[in-house]
This record gives C-alpha cells, structure tokens and sequence, in this order.
C-alpha cells in the first residue's frame, strides 16, 4: 500500500467517526502527547531514567505509540489538506539537492575529527 492509499483510508476512518470536527490544535497536541510517549521508551531504554532511581518507568508499547503518532500525523496532515506522498517526494528531491551525498558522507567518516 502506498502512502496516498493509506491517507486516503485513514481520511474514511476519519469521516466515520465524524473526528474531522476535532481542531488542528487539539490533534496536535494529541500527536505531541503520543511523541512524548515514544521520546519516554527510549529514555529508559538509553538508561537516561531508571526505574526505581527516581522515576516511575514506562509500559509503553512502542510499536503501538508509533502508530499512534502515525495516525495523528496522517489526522493532521488531512486536516491541512495535505497531499503528504506528493509533499514527500517534493521534499526529498529538494533535500537531494540541498544536501550533497558526498560532502555528508565525508563527515560521516570526519565524525571523530569534529
């Protein structure tokens, strides 16, 4: 399934639960909510917080919390009318322009050095 056909049914779902009538604010802030639950894993999972050691831990599903944010930023995106399969192809051609493959492939090797 390509990324028109998945906005395109997340659009159908949308419809039928009449959640268009939801402001882009509120399905921000939804979408912001579910990053911080991804942005929780990998705070315990990179032992920057430690269960027990002042913090509470986590139970987050990260596959289901991607999925989620997915949703949202699919949600947002319709909201907007948002074309986000022709917005990303627009987008990486201009980035393979801005951003030469060989330069940042220098500093990838350089990466020590900087």
């Amino acid at each position: 399934m390509d990324l028109k056909e998945i906005q395109t049914k997340q659009k159908e779902f949308i419809l039928a639960r009449k959640w268009s009538r939801f402001s882009a604010t509120q399905i921000f802030s939804h979408l912001i909510e579910e990053l911080g639950e991804i942005v929780s894993y990998f705070l315990y999972e990179e032992k920057y917080k430690v269960k027990g050691a002042g913090h509470n831990g986590t139970e987050n599903n990260l596959k289901q919390e991607f999925a989620q944010a997915f949703n949202l930023f699919l949600q947002l995106a319709i909201h907007a009318n948002v074309d986000l399969e022709q917005a990303w192809l627009e987008e990486t051609k201009l980035m393979a322009e801005r951003f030469d493959i060989d330069l940042w492939q220098k500093l990838a090797e350089d990466e020590n050095e900087i």
